[in-house]
């Protein structure tokens, strides 16, 4: 590996420590500053009706004592800090006495299962869509434009409702809610799995909706802005083959989509929270509403941080990546 290439991995590798470490901080502080008692939240639960002010006291000071609400804020950091090293996420507030590690390892599959696939098809899709528009104009452009302009501007909670309204309550073909029959215990048989495909139709396709909008308007732009490029014009003119110039085209005009995707799929996490919200679908946005409405600051904060690594690890390899693929980024480094 060249002088260069060390130095600008060097220097990104630094980044990511310096904004981890500023994340980590955020991460502790802002769940800390809503006006509420999380403790006290508890011990009304535990005592229910009971006017015993003693008892309800001691257990407030026991339980301020178990979750160290009752140090000093710095202290609680460090603490925070030492527990994360040694993968300790913390006790739930809202969930007690449950893990916040078991809370995030029960929802965190059904969330990846369900981002990571819409994600992808609706990146696909809509890039398709776009450089066929790009490339073909006329009709075609006339007719996918307008269509994914609309479709990109819809919010998802709405292209979630409007899905739900058509095919689970007036069309009666796909399940409400869940992410698969209420009466059913999550094993291995192909009932329990058909039961899962069903459930998992309506927030998949609306997520993979409001996904291809942006891309096909994207992945347009940018092919029309390579296949207007200079080198475009001068191969042509060389009489190169206009496929083999296309190829081209559309791979440089790829290079800022799979940055769009690289950061799709590292938000995917609280992008989540919509159609979990909607769908009733059992995953981390869900459990992170639920901890926020609740000020679970353990749980509040593992979302979060969980969130915050998916962002700065895609980035980290999105940008070494680049390092290699990208002619301009390996320009820089052999000037270096």
């Amino acid at each position: 590996m060249s002088k260069g290439y060390r130095k600008y991995f060097g220097k990104k590798l630094i980044w990511f420590v310096v904004t981890l470490f500023f994340a980590v901080v955020l991460n502790f502080l802002l769940p800390r500053l809503m006006p509420s008692d999380p403790v006290a939240s508890i011990v009304n639960k535990v005592i229910g009706s009971s006017t015993d002010t003693t008892a309800a006291q001691e257990m407030y000071n026991h339980f301020a004592e178990e979750f160290g609400t009752n140090k000093p804020l710095i202290t609680q950091f460090f603490i925070y800090v030492k527990n994360l090293f040694q993968g300790n996420l913390g006790t739930s507030f809202s969930q007690y006495p449950r893990k916040v590690s078991d809370i995030i390892k029960t929802s965190i599959g059904w969330t990846l299962a369900l981002q990571i696939p819409a994600i992808i098809v609706g990146w696909i899709l809509g890039n398709v869509l776009g450089a066929v528009a790009a490339y073909i104009r006329k009709g075609w452009d006339k007719v996918v434009m307008p269509v994914s302009m609309f479709i990109s501007n819809i919010p998802a909670f709405g292209s979630a409702i409007i899905l739900l309204y058509i095919f689970a309550i007036k069309l009666k073909v796909a399940p409400v809610a869940g992410a698969y029959s209420y009466e059913m215990i999550p094993n291995f048989s192909w009932k329990f799995i058909s039961s899962v495909i069903q459930h998992y139709q309506l927030p998949f396709w609306s997520i993979v909706l409001i996904s291809i909008g942006g891309q096909a308007i994207g992945m347009r732009s940018m092919s029309i802005y390579e296949l207007n490029a200079d080198y475009v014009k001068y191969s042509r003119f060389l009489g190169i083959r206009d496929k083999k110039i296309v190829g081209y085209v559309f791979r440089n005009a790829m290079l800022p989509q799979v940055t769009g995707l690289a950061m799709s799929l590292g938000t995917s996490i609280g992008g989540a929270l919509v159609a979990e919200r909607v769908f009733s679908y059992p995953g981390l946005g869900s459990t992170m509403f639920g901890a926020v409405t609740s000020a679970d600051y353990p749980l509040i904060s593992a979302c979060t941080l969980m969130i915050t690594l998916m962002v700065l690890i895609v980035t980290l390899l999105l940008d070494v990546i680049y390092g290699f693929i990208d002619p301009r980024v390996k320009a820089a480094q052999f000037d270096a």
